[in-house]
């Protein structure tokens, strides 16, 4: 919106000129999402309170979990709303890969509130019954895929991109579809099962985030997708604007998440987060980079899989307790521990992911 308005400014005041720049508006982008983030914060903390809406927290979960009860939950609400708005005020509405971003995001985030409400209703952990969360993230990530796949304008839009290799691209044709559904649908679930600890989940989206917003700024260049020699997708750097929402909203959730925290995400915020860095890694053709700096939600995902594949054939668990976060929980590690070494292993990853760019 305000794009618009800028541009109009522009002919009275050449100064405006400056929000044409793709780098400066996602730059202010950030400070918008966090300054929203910031103030809305604590007004949002004390309305939760007042409503009671707490988090319940499961039964046969680590003990230190206990005194989180009650805390307030669905501050997620928050990351999406800042989002959502300061895409709408800085990014150009004329792109298409910036409305389905946003409309993903939105529409996992809407999925993840009703869970998250039922658990409150219910007072318990379970929330939205699994078969009907999966059935309608799966409903969302197929229109998203079949809209990205009718929409592309060239073979390296609907093409598999090797990392560390030059040039070389597997044609997927309508397996793209298939590929992105599991790539939207895998990551919304991962963030969701790692958002397990104070600041958890948040920081390594924060993240992932800022790395492919970096990836979608060089693929949507002419000059730079070719010198990496990466795919050039015209129109996909806009979503670095959306990136950089996404960045100082995570991080202005983060002020209040932080431990101890003084608000959850829940899934409302998880599911939105996880599905807005699948389409995002899907349009500028890296999600195999993306499961290369996500890979702290790869393994936690694996870990409930392996957990639960290890306790349906055999009887015996192989973690002491899933997600592997517990684990190490339950193996006496303080929380903050965790936590911070998560980060740093997040942040390792995601330098790797950065190196195939030019590693090629």
């Amino acid at each position: 919106m305000l794009l618009w308005l800028t541009n109009y400014l522009e002919q009275f005041v050449g100064a405006f000129g400056v929000f044409e720049y793709l780098t400066f508006r996602t730059m202010v982008a950030v400070v918008t999402a966090l300054a929203m983030a910031l103030v809305l914060g604590p007004m949002m903390i004390a309305r939760l309170a007042y409503y009671q809406i707490g988090q319940p927290v499961r039964s046969d979960g680590p003990q230190s979990h206990f005194s989180k009860a009650g805390t307030p939950t669905m501050g997620g609400a928050l990351i999406v709303v800042a989002i959502a708005v300061t895409t709408l005020l800085w990014g150009d509405l004329g792109s298409r890969y910036v409305w389905i971003a946003l409309l993903v995001m939105v529409a996992f985030g809407v999925i993840g509130w009703v869970d998250d409400y039922l658990k409150i209703t219910a007072a318990n952990s379970r929330g939205l019954p699994a078969r009907w969360k999966y059935f309608w993230q799966s409903v969302v990530a197929i229109i998203a895929a079949l809209v990205l796949f009718r929409t592309a304008t060239t073979p390296a839009d609907t093409a598999l991109i090797v990392p560390f290799f030059k040039q070389v691209a597997i044609p997927l044709g309508a397996f793209y579809v298939v590929l992105s559904y599991f790539v939207i649908v895998g990551t919304s679930n991962a963030v969701n099962l790692t958002d397990g600890l104070d600041g958890l989940a948040i920081m390594p989206t924060v993240m992932v985030g800022a790395a492919l917003g970096l990836v979608a700024y060089l693929s949507g260049h002419v000059e730079f997708s070719h010198y990496l020699q990466i795919p050039y997708v015209a129109g996909a750097g806009e979503l670095a604007v959306f990136c950089g929402a996404l960045i100082g909203a995570g991080l202005g959730f983060l002020w209040f998440n932080a431990y101890p925290a003084q608000v959850f995400m829940g899934d409302v915020g998880a599911l939105a987060l996880g599905a807005a860095l699948g389409v995002v890694a899907i349009v500028v053709r890296h999600e195999i980079v993306l499961f290369i700096m996500g890979g702290l939600f790869v393994v936690e995902a694996v870990s409930v899989i392996l957990q639960v594949a290890s306790f349906k054939l055999t009887g015996k668990r192989i973690f002491r307790m899933a997600p592997i976060h517990h684990h190490f929980e339950l193996k006496g590690w303080p929380e903050p521990r965790i936590i911070v070494r998560f980060w740093i292993i997040t942040l390792v990853l995601v330098l790797v992911g950065l190196s195939t760019l030019k590693l090629r």
